[in-house]
């Protein structure tokens, strides 16, 4: 039934007769169904989170559940064929250095250890109910959240056919993926340099551009503008977990309030982030092509 699903999708009867306001509405159809189907891990990942009570279920907390629930549907789009286990490897290295950053940023104690005694310590954000998965106040699922952002390129490009132009080389690219990661444990320490590494990236994706086809035509965005629109639509799925309560940031804690705009910025960094290691699987870098 998966594999049908999939090749229903990319492979479906073409009507190249359609013209005007029917081809908009059948390939906004189609760009739906595939972002849907893009989406599988992370939505049910969040659906989870909007569904488990805050008490957890039959005795077993909150955040637990969610660790087996995000576990299970892992395996079971590895059984359905619909990741590969390099694509779970690449997934897998993101899920670690995802942890590894709520650590840092949720552990004074950790911040008060690895950085000079005048540096800014504080816990940027807070998991307040209690886990017996926690490691260091945090619950491991956590990592699943940054790993579903990896699942999602993944899928989609696989699902939208995407081929990448006048990529910066991979070198340049991965210098500015570490820079952008370890800018989030620095800049405690030191200047944030995020805005600095921001307008860098404007320039190093500046001439790249994505092709995708959502129905049977190839269409074409800059790279620039992808990143923005999946950090954006992050930061509004972040702003309802904080609302559930899974999550909370320093002032939120007497009422709900929205999550910092800075955050958008923050997720669209990791985005890229994220696209860079998912760049370097064998079957996706062959539809990479590096500018000369």
């Amino acid at each position: 039934m998966h594999a049908k699903l999939d090749k229903w999708l990319c492979e479906h009867p073409h009507r190249p007769r359609l013209h005007g306001f029917p081809r908009f509405l059948t390939e906004f159809w189609f760009f739906g169904l595939k972002e849907a189907r893009a989406c599988v891990f992370a939505g049910l990942f969040f659906v989870a989170m909007f569904l488990v009570p805050k008490s957890g279920i039959l005795g077993l907390p909150r955040y637990d559940v969610l660790l087996i629930f995000a576990i299970v549907v892992q395996l079971g789009m590895l059984w359905a064929k619909w990741e590969t286990w390099d694509e779970i490897k690449s997934i897998t290295l993101f899920h670690i250095v995802g942890f590894i950053l709520e650590l840092f940023k949720t552990s004074p104690d950790i911040q008060a250890a690895l950085l000079p005694a005048d540096a800014h310590i504080r816990a940027s954000w807070a998991y307040p109910d209690f886990a017996y998965s926690k490691v260091f106040g945090v619950p491991l699922f956590t990592g699943f959240m940054y790993a579903a952002v990896a699942s999602y390129i993944i899928q989609a490009w696989r699902l939208f056919d995407l081929h990448v132009y006048r990529m910066p080389p991979y070198s340049l690219a991965t210098l500015t993926a570490i820079a952008i990661y370890l800018n989030f444990f620095t800049h405690h320490a030191i200047a944030d340099l995020r805005w600095y590494i921001a307008a860098f990236v404007m320039g190093l994706y500046a001439r790249s551009y994505v092709v995708f086809t959502p129905y049977d035509t190839p269409r074409k965005m800059p790279m620039l503008l992808a990143f923005v629109l999946i950090g954006f639509f992050i930061w509004l799925a972040e702003n309802i977990g904080t609302v559930l309560g899974i999550w909370q940031y320093p002032n939120q804690i007497g009422a709900w309030s929205l999550v910092h705009i800075s955050k958008f910025s923050s997720w669209s960094l990791l985005v890229i982030m994220t696209f860079t290691i998912v760049t370097h699987l064998k079957h996706i870098k062959a539809t990479v092509f590096v500018a000369k």
